[in-house]
């Protein structure tokens, strides 16, 4: 386990590649040197208060989708559009959402208002998209090129014990073992999906606009 300011987390954390970005609004604020902003798998594990496919899936859906529209150049935070199929009441459409918004600065009419007619933040996350043919779709505001991205992490096993255990911890009948052991099979599965199906097509489907 690692240990970040007396905080413990799994190893496999640190191997996600992170997100580097470009934020002009930290930078003329000087919270950054050259306004770069880097996110880890992490970051998105605090956002959330945990770590499971569906924090994995918003995490890795958006670095996929900012490496495909920015394959030489950082990303520009508060320069990319987010676009939902899905209402962000439905399923776990909102949990993603609030992982992507941090990692790209989209935000929706509460967003930051900007100062002096930059730097706004708002109209730059949507939901219920009807044309929209993917889970999510990331546009690059400067040159107005698009990806859409859907994640399938159903495709990827999980240890057959899970269920059994997972009753047995929400029931209060889990031995301290049992208890150790799920979250250990809980997190291998958000594991194999980062590492090892991060570049599966069946699993993170990528798809030039």
């Amino acid at each position: 386990m690692r240990m970040q300011n007396t905080m413990s987390y799994p190893d496999f954390f640190d191997a996600v590649p992170q997100i580097g970005l470009y934020d002009p609004l930290a930078e003329f604020l000087g919270a950054t040197e050259e306004g770069v902003i880097r996110y880890g798998y992490y970051d998105a594990v605090k956002l959330a208060g945990h770590s499971c496919p569906t924090v994995a899936c918003a995490y890795w859906s958006t670095y996929r989708a900012l490496s495909f529209l920015y394959p030489d150049t950082l990303p520009v935070r508060g320069d990319i559009r987010v676009e939902f199929s899905q209402d962000s009441t439905s399923g776990v459409t909102g949990v993603i959402a609030n992982v992507v918004s941090m990692l790209t600065g989209a935000m929706s009419d509460n967003g930051f208002k900007g100062i002096g007619g930059r730097f706004d933040r708002r109209k730059k996350l949507y939901f219920s998209v009807a044309d929209l043919q993917a889970e999510i779709r990331y546009t690059r505001l400067d040159t107005m090129q698009s990806v859409n991205v859907t994640a399938n992490p159903q495709l990827v096993p999980a240890s057959p014990r899970l269920p059994g255990l997972m009753s047995a911890c929400l029931s209060g009948s889990a031995t301290p073992a049992e208890a150790r052991e799920f979250g250990q099979l809980w997190q291998a599965r958000v594991r194999s999906i980062l590492l090892e199906h991060g570049n599966d097509p069946a699993v993170f489907a990528v798809t030039p606009v």
